[in-house]
């Protein structure tokens, strides 16, 4: 038996974190070379990885070995989004020699085996990946592990299988963990069968990450049972009694499994509660902020100006990192950047709340902001949206069509963990303005502030708890959430483009010496109160 097929960490845990801890996730964002993430959750959860690793935390992580990642963003001919699916090697994954059974459906014998990303690779906690791309599955079974978030139904619910009883099966054999943390409901199936092997609702925690319908899976309980959900046959009393007229709402049945859940900021708690209010028997739900990993995000000599107020060095700094991401926007646009030019960025999953083209509602308002020759300003558009959500590319590609005609506005493909670094240290402003309440946490603006680029957002997810108006970032004054949708983003694109006319780019160009004091103050307010030390301790404080 090798080290890896057991419970074991190459380091001595703190005494503080001795409790086991298995951390499942649908998706991981440790490094630009491993594609086993979308977005948002899985940079939340690689961050988590990092930190739980550098306090010596007694953790693992569940993840899957998606054969083609999620997409890899490219583009068209006439340079619309084109997603492309190419399969994935990593040698730097090693194969731990355990190889557990899971049933699918009416096959109970789908092989799943799990690789090991060993800590010293990229400063995690030990990870295992699991995958069905085995010789000895059939093809059906194979294709369950091919494609993050696949756009069929019964894959979809054969992913879930795979990573909650299939990892559940892994944490057996690695000798068991004291709680299994389920980061959202993808590996609900973990619950049914760790309850049926005697483990108690004191094992099991949860989170919650979305306000969004979508982002709660929902599926019929009798197409649940019959594809092995449940890892047991229930009967349809017991399927009655497991769901809400006939529907499974994954995270419903999550929080009444789990001991204590949590949401991800203090207003998603509100909203949360809200939310779930009415189902009996759920969990108590508690704040528990996300959080980024400093030390893989924010440039040292940006952080080491900043500690000694030294504004030159900052700009020098700055202006190299702005050269750094424009030779990006060079590459693939043709376009010539100026590093001494404010310059905004958008960059996160394109998601119809997130309104990514929002600045886009009064064309004839925005041109006039980017044809201003005192004060210029260039714009950059990043992020991937879902590969089959055409609404969403549809506004990807708007925005595209849009840059084409203007010289100081780009759209950017590959928004993954290295461009999306890139543009956090190359950005002065971080424009973040989901519709309130809809944003459950939004960790970009996170990052961003550690490398002193300033947010300008609506005051939704994690700003309400940093935000000091005029001080550290920009907020929207908040738009009546009552309102039809319509006059909701009207409201909030007119007060838009207001502060940018008004405040950001006057003060960048006018009083930069006052720019540069709310840049400063940016970074300092967002650690550590927002770096994931706090969040990882706080978990085992409060949630495990």
């Amino acid at each position: 038996m090798t080290q890896y097929s057991k419970w074991y960490h190459p380091y001595k845990t703190d005494k503080k974190y001795s409790k086991k801890v298995a951390y499942f996730s649908m998706e991981f964002a440790i490094d630009q070379a491993l594609k086993t993430y979308s977005g948002g959750l899985g940079f939340l959860a690689g961050s988590h990885m990092r930190s739980a690793y550098e306090l010596k935390q007694n953790m693992i992580g569940i993840g899957m070995l998606w054969k083609y990642g999620y997409y890899d963003q490219g583009r068209n001919q006439d340079g619309t989004l084109a997603p492309h699916f190419v399969q994935k090697h990593y040698s730097f994954l090693e194969d731990t020699g355990i190889q557990v059974s899971v049933r699918v459906v009416d096959n109970p014998n789908v092989q799943v085996r799990a690789f090991v990303l060993k800590p010293e690779i990229f400063g995690t906690v030990p990870m295992y990946f699991l995958s069905t791309d085995l010789p000895e599955n059939d093809h059906l079974s194979r294709t369950i592990t091919d494609r993050l978030y696949d756009a069929n139904e019964l894959t979809r619910i054969g992913q879930s299988i795979v990573l909650g009883v299939g990892g559940a099966k892994v944490v057996e054999a690695l000798g068991g963990s004291d709680i299994i943390h389920l980061n959202e409901g993808h590996g609900l199936p973990a619950f049914y069968y760790l309850k049926d092997k005697g483990y108690k609702k004191e094992n099991f925690v949860f989170t919650t990450h979305t306000p969004e319908k979508a982002g709660n899976e929902e599926r019929e309980g009798e197409l649940l049972n019959k594809m092995a959900f449940f890892s047991r046959n229930l009967t349809l009393k017991e399927i009655k009694e497991e769901t809400d007229h006939g529907m499974l709402s994954y995270t419903v049945a999550a929080l009444r499994h789990a001991k204590k859940a949590n949401a991800v900021s203090k207003l998603h708690a509100k909203v949360s509660k809200g939310m779930w209010k009415d189902y009996k028997g759920i969990s108590k739900i508690i704040p528990i902020t996300n959080a980024q990993n400093q030390s893989y995000w924010q440039d040292k000599t940006l952080a080491a100006a900043m500690e000694k107020g030294n504004k030159k060095a900052f700009v020098k700094r700055k202006y190299e990192l702005k050269s750094q991401l424009f030779k990006v926007v060079a590459d693939q646009t043709g376009k010539i950047f100026d590093p001494s030019v404010l310059t905004i960025v958008w960059a996160r999953r394109f998601a119809g709340y997130k309104r990514a083209d929002l600045l886009l509602s009064q064309i004839e308002r925005f041109e006039k902001i980017l044809e201003n020759d005192k004060h210029q300003v260039q714009v950059i558009w990043a992020g991937k949206p879902y590969p089959r959500d055409f609404e969403a590319i549809d506004v990807f590609n708007r925005l595209h069509n849009f840059s084409l005609s203007h010289k100081n506005v780009a759209v950017l493909t590959g928004y993954e963990l290295e461009l999306s670094r890139l543009l956090k240290e190359g950005s002065d402003i971080w424009l973040n303005n989901p519709r309130i309440t809809r944003e459950a946490s939004g960790t970009s603006g996170m990052t961003a502030a550690m490398n002193g680029s300033v947010n300008v957002s609506t005051d939704d997810g994690w700003i309400p708890e940093f935000a000091k108006d005029g001080k550290n970032c920009f907020v929207l004054p908040p738009a009546d959430t009552s309102l039809p949708l319509d006059k909701h983003d009207q409201v909030d694109y007119e007060n838009l483009y207001k502060i940018l006319e008004d405040k950001v780019v006057p003060l960048y160009y006018d009083k930069n010496d006052k720019w540069l004091d709310i840049a400063f103050a940016s970074m300092k307010d967002v650690l550590p109160e927002f770096g994931s030390h706090r969040m990882a301790a706080q978990y085992y404080d409060e949630l495990y």
